[in-house]
């Protein structure tokens, strides 16, 4: 079969031992390629070509980086319809998610260009007479990014951009499930003037490259967005070692919808953040909290408008939501519909896997009412459109219920008192907070992450990424006194 692709290693494109087949869960008779996977070896090549290409990035000019990153974030706005096409057809979000995806990607390397020309430091007088301190950040090394197949593009470039702006060079393990889209952005990386093994594409299953590259002592950090159990065995393989990491991880994000609160809005934000990206973001809002004075309404509302949305192909425009990504997760959704049922939550709508002209993996967005906050459903992220009500009594048990799980990276509040919205911002237990918005959209200039179980270590985007990327040193100078 042709449509063969390769890894990127050391500065070449390289066939692995074996190739993992890449399918269209929108339609599944639509075969999108073949992709290397790599070996031992060759994660070793490129841990060592890495490293010696840092040496030569970190002492290279800021203008070269300026430069490289402007370039590979205007090609990718400049070409977002077709690559966002790609995304779509690999992973199942709609069209226009997808070209959105693309065209955030190149802003994240465009943001991050500018940000290699503002690396100012900072300086201070000592304590002793004669001598000044001159405080300034450096390359951490060598970085092992692992990313996620829900936002293929765009969470790779958030790791991507700020690990190559701040000096550093990248080994890079995009998930099995969308591997067409890391090939795409590392066909433009390719492209700029960077050191041969600054940056490599290293496919392959997570168990064996995967596991090589956190337990390597040659990285010198490592960025992972995935799930809990994976996370924690990363940070055991790495604190061997040493490596710094950064883990973003699940939730179990919650919106709460108030009795002051505007009812179309909060339906609409419900809606958006429960089933936008068929469910599968780690933002999405699958815990509804909702005031009992206008439970009946927002459920009613709320039931109308998810058995509206147009489920379909991820290509055909009218799509609202695409299919699941996986046979394996669309079995794990339905078996979430399952359990629900059986700790007796009341199944208003969806749940069930649907028949579509083209053979894929396409589910009904599923709301569930009557539930309560200790059932699986409401306990465990689901990675899925389904989204179950939990009626409350007051703002107090609200916030309450919304502080009531592991996780913490996003929630949400909808409702129209200052006080309210106010006290919320400030109590809610969680990394992001939303007023009268979806629990689901960040901005790309401003820190992202979250607390407990899902985020560990120093926090994603804007100028608060520099934290990760770079050490400090501190360097004291004796001047001496002029002759």
């Amino acid at each position: 079969m042709g449509n063969q692709k390769k890894n990127y290693i050391g500065g070449q494109w390289v066939a692995g031992d074996t190739e993992v087949e890449n399918r269209n869960p929108s339609d599944i008779s639509d075969v999108i390629g073949l992709f290397a996977q790599a070996n031992s070896d060759q994660l070793e090549t490129a841990l060592d070509s890495a490293r010696a290409a840092q040496q030569e990035w970190a002492s290279s000019g800021i203008e070269r980086r300026y430069e490289a990153l402007m370039g590979i974030g205007t090609e990718l706005m400049a070409r977002s319809a077709e690559l966002g096409e790609l995304l779509s057809r690999e992973e199942g979000k709609p069209l226009a998610e997808g070209k959105g995806e693309v065209y955030r990607a190149g802003q994240f390397f465009t943001y991050y260009a500018a940000e290699t020309l503002r690396q100012i430091g900072h300086n201070a007088d000592s304590v002793r007479d004669g001598i000044e301190i001159d405080i300034r950040r450096e390359p951490v090394g060598v970085v092992g990014i692992i990313s996620p197949w829900n936002f293929p593009t765009a969470t790779a470039s958030w790791k991507i951009a700020p690990a190559l702006a701040y000096g550093n060079a990248v080994i890079w393990k995009p998930a099995n499930a969308t591997p067409a889209s890391a090939v795409a952005l590392t066909e433009i990386i390719e492209k700029q003037n960077l050191p041969a093994g600054l940056f490599n594409l290293v496919m392959g299953s997570g168990r064996s490259v995967g596991q090589g590259l956190v337990e390597s002592p040659k990285i010198d950090a490592i960025s992972f967005t995935g799930s809990v159990p994976v996370g924690q065995g990363i940070a055991m393989a790495a604190v061997r070692n040493f490596t710094k990491i950064q883990l973003e991880m699940g939730s179990k994000n919650a919106l709460a919808v108030m009795d002051d609160g505007d009812l179309d809005i909060a339906v609409a934000v419900a809606l958006g953040g429960a089933f936008g990206g068929t469910g599968q973001k780690c933002t999405a809002s699958s815990r509804l909290i909702v005031h009992d004075r206008v439970h009946d309404a927002f459920v009613e509302k709320l039931v109308a408008g998810a058995e509206a949305l147009k489920v379909g192909h991820a290509l055909d425009g009218q799509t609202q939501i695409g299919p699941v990504v996986s046979q394996e997760q669309l079995e794990e959704n339905l078996s979430y519909v399952s359990a629900g049922k059986e700790e007796g939550a009341e199944l208003l709508c969806g749940g069930n896997r649907l028949e579509m002209p083209t053979e894929g993996y396409y589910m009904a967005p599923a709301v569930f009412a009557g539930t309560k906050n200790e059932m699986r459903i409401n306990r465990e992220e689901m990675f899925a459109p389904i989204a179950s009500v939990i009626k409350v009594s007051s703002y107090e048990e609200a916030l309450s219920t919304v502080n009531d799980t592991n996780f913490g990276l996003t929630s949400g509040i909808v409702t129209r008192s200052l006080a309210r919205a106010t006290h919320f911002r400030r109590n809610a237990r969680t990394g992001c907070v939303m007023v009268n918005l979806p629990t689901a959209g960040t901005d790309y200039h401003v820190p992202f992450g979250g607390r407990g179980d899902s985020s560990y270590g120093p926090r994603e985007q804007g100028s608060y990424a520099a934290e990760f990327y770079t050490v400090v040193k501190t360097a004291y100078i004796a001047s001496g006194h002029p002759e």
